[in-house]
């Protein structure tokens, strides 16, 4: 078993991901590894990598699918007993002017954005190493679609003793609201995107209280962030930063010193934790 740190970056062939690859090739002391869903994109990654003088490795992931995650698990338990760094960044996003009906689009972004990280998460997390960081790519959009949110939903969502499986059933309500075309009406924003990063961002808060609870002696440091609007297919070219400017904030977070203690549990825009 090698005794090398290492660092892994969901959805990382491309864009933000593969951004905050590079950053922690340069500056991460292990092995740092780029995940894809497919094995091809993720390889000629690494070989861009290589071209530019830094070594990445790969390992397939789809986090829609949980045996590719538990596979991911087992590699990584095998090979090194554990994680030192994880960055959840793999998400979609529909187009604004995409005509894909909105219950539609609810389902298919909640399911990967909400629920698969939610499942590397609670497969990944039990490996995490003392001193280890988890970064939850989440977006400023989680602010702005939580503003748009009743005020019950609001209270619910800032609540500081909300649990998890309280958070899955508010997440799997705004699915089937939008089915029965009432999400309007039970007081959701119209944004399917959003609401799936206020899970995110939600669910970060609940994981570092339950890391303050069950591991405080680690160290472990996990937070949700947002890059910023980056130029990438997701976001479009009109976007005001590069990807390796809205990579910035999360390899912060990825390599907050060993004697840190903060920040924990929140959420962080531009290296600055702000308010939820």
């Amino acid at each position: 078993m090698s005794s090398t740190p290492v660092a892994v970056v969901t959805g990382s062939n491309k864009g933000i991901g593969f951004a905050i690859v590079r950053a922690l090739c340069r500056q991460f002391p292990g092995d740092v590894y780029v995940t894809a869903r497919d094995p091809g994109r993720g390889q000629e990654a690494v070989a861009k990598l290589q071209q530019e003088g830094l070594r990445a490795c790969f390992h397939q992931l789809d986090i829609d699918d949980l045996q590719s995650i538990r596979a991911l698990r087992d590699f990584l338990k095998d090979k090194y007993g554990g994680l030192n760094v994880l960055v959840n960044n793999a998400g979609i996003a529909f187009k604004v002017h995409d005509t894909t009906p909105f219950a539609i689009q609810a389902e298919v972004t909640l399911k990967t954005n909400f629920f698969g990280t939610r499942n590397v998460c609670t497969e990944l997390l039990p490996l995490m190493k003392p001193y280890g960081r988890v970064v939850n790519v989440s977006s400023m959009v989680s602010s702005s679609a939580l503003g748009g949110c009743s005020q019950p939903l609001q209270q619910r969502f800032r609540s500081d003793t909300i649990t998890e499986e309280e958070l899955v059933q508010l997440m799997n309500k705004f699915v089937e609201d939008t089915k029965k075309g009432v999400h309007a009406k039970e007081g959701w924003p119209n944004t399917a995107y959003g609401v799936s990063k206020i899970g995110v961002t939600v669910l970060s808060r609940i994981q570092a209280r339950v890391l303050n609870e069950q591991r405080k002696g680690d160290h472990i440091l996990l937070n949700a962030c947002c890059p910023g609007w980056v130029r990438t297919d997701m976001a479009g070219p009109k976007a005001t930063k590069s990807p390796d400017e809205g990579a910035e904030t999360p390899v912060y977070l990825a390599l907050l010193p060993s004697d840190a203690d903060a920040p924990h549990g929140q959420f962080v825009s531009d290296k600055t934790v702000r308010s939820w």
